[in-house]
């Protein structure tokens, strides 16, 4: 049976809503200010110069974003790169892939210690994730079971929260402390994910309820698959492609929303579950890491919408309707394609775009995956065609594509972005505490007019 939680008990529910109503209209008159008075007073809106590039507001070591150069003022395209800790993110994949092994957790240590481990440091350190990843006593039960959520990402921000309860010093900001805290983080997170989302199956979507413990002697990526699979099931390339997913969210400089969240509320002093935690609720958005689902359901709408599939002249008209704003969603959105930092190439669009062939090879779907190869090219021709733009497919185009394939939930999404996403916080978090003592403050122009106080009587 779903659980049902009510807001209080009103004598009146007529009279509350429709006072509800009246005051919200007061709120929402009273809360706009005039889109003039931003340019009268040079606001950086979203933190973005007048020529879209970003405002400088850190510095980090952590990881590095590249998809422009800047002449005179001017953005020019140019490929993109991603960097970790000043290594490119290519190069770090087809290491780890060259291989046959694994590589997030390669990839947390370098995130989070700011180099490679040697063979003997990663093992000893994947030891000590396996030891961390069972959830502390009575934690499944009392704060996954008894309240589920039907959205994960609010089930995963609240079991984060939770989580400063159950530990015997949370408050310590020493970089020993917080450090230890991470690794706890990153190893537990996975296992709050899978238990949320089984809550969720169990109580909201009435299936059966499936806890598996967690395994040490398995990676993350494996471990999602066991954990959330009733059989425990998968398959070699399933993991691989995960554990690459995984790999490629892990971190985008410390610019990006949930990662600024992080520095601002690290910078107040406050304890490491208070930060992630909101750098799971900025996640959450769907400007920011919920993308991924709105290019699934925008490319089930051309489906529905296409005779076939393969014909490039069908798929070309429709999505000019689409930036039209005369089908899907109204919004004139091609979604996946296109980004604020990268233009000619997303590096983590290529990689996954390249895995996402092979495991298409494996589940059978190789037509499929042409149809969003088709989708990417002829999107990126319009763009150039009629709006003169140099743009490229971006890593959620094909993300929501691979989870599908790998028979993961949508609701798991963006939960699995935040577990991967853990790691480069982490490292955010121990970098604003180590280098920046000053809280993050930035300013905000006052443009209401004075007004005088009025006796209530005189109202």
């Amino acid at each position: 049976m779903v659980k049902t939680f009510n807001h209080g008990i009103f004598e009146d529910k007529a009279f509350t809503d429709n006072m509800i109503n009246e005051l919200s209209k007061i709120a929402e008159k009273n809360n706009i200010i005039n889109p003039e008075f931003y340019k009268r007073y040079d606001v950086k809106r979203g933190l973005r110069n007048e020529n879209g590039t970003g405002v400088l507001v850190g510095l980090t070591k952590i990881g590095n974003v590249h998809g422009y150069t800047v002449k005179d003022g001017q953005r020019l395209p140019d490929e993109g790169k991603l960097t970790y800790r000043g290594i490119d993110l290519e190069a770090i994949v087809e290491g780890f892939q060259s291989e046959n092994r694994f590589g997030f957790e390669e990839t947390c240590y370098l995130l989070l210690f700011g180099e490679l481990p040697n063979k003997s440091c990663l093992e000893k350190f994947k030891k000590v994730l396996g030891n961390y990843r069972y959830l502390p006593d009575g934690f499944t039960e009392d704060m996954i079971l008894k309240f589920p959520s039907n959205n994960i990402m609010n089930k995963l921000q609240r079991s984060i929260l939770a989580a400063y309860s159950f530990d015997d010093n949370p408050d310590d900001t020493s970089i020993r402390n917080i450090v230890r805290q991470s690794i706890e983080l990153i190893a537990r997170i996975p296992t709050m994910v899978a238990y949320g989302y089984q809550a969720k199956a169990h109580y909201y979507d009435n299936q059966s309820l499936f806890i598996h413990s967690p395994r040490p002697d398995l990676g993350i990526a494996e471990n999602i698959l066991y954990m959330i699979r009733p059989d425990n099931y998968y398959t070699r390339t399933e993991a691989e492609t995960l554990d690459l997913a995984l790999v490629i969210h892990a971190e985008h400089g410390g610019g990006n929303n949930s990662a600024f969240a992080t520095h601002v509320v690290s910078s107040t002093g406050t304890d490491t579950y208070s930060a992630i935690a909101a750098a799971v609720g900025s996640l959450k958005g769907p400007k920011h890491g919920g993308a991924n689902i709105k290019v699934m359901e925008m490319m089930d709408d051309i489906k529905r919408n296409l005779k076939d599939w393969t014909n490039h002249n069908e798929i070309r008209n429709y999505l000019i309707k689409i930036l039209n704003k005369e089908a899907f969603d109204g919004a004139g959105l091609i979604y996946g394609i296109g980004h604020a930092i990268y233009t000619l190439s997303d590096p983590r669009a290529k990689l996954l775009k390249k895995k996402a062939l092979e495991l298409a090879k494996e589940k059978g779907r190789i037509e499929e995956f042409n149809f969003y190869k088709n989708v990417e090219d002829i999107s990126i021709k319009i763009f150039k065609e009629l709006k003169g733009i140099d743009i490229s497919a971006n890593v959620d185009f094909y993300s929501g594509f691979v989870y599908d394939m790998l028979n993961i939930p949508c609701e798991l999404y963006t939960p699995i972005f935040a577990i991967s996403r853990i790691a480069g916080w982490c490292a955010h978090r121990i970098e604003q505490v180590a280098s920046e003592p000053r809280i993050i403050r930035p300013a905000y122009k006052n443009v209401k007019d004075k007004e005088t106080y009025i006796p209530i009587e005189k109202r």
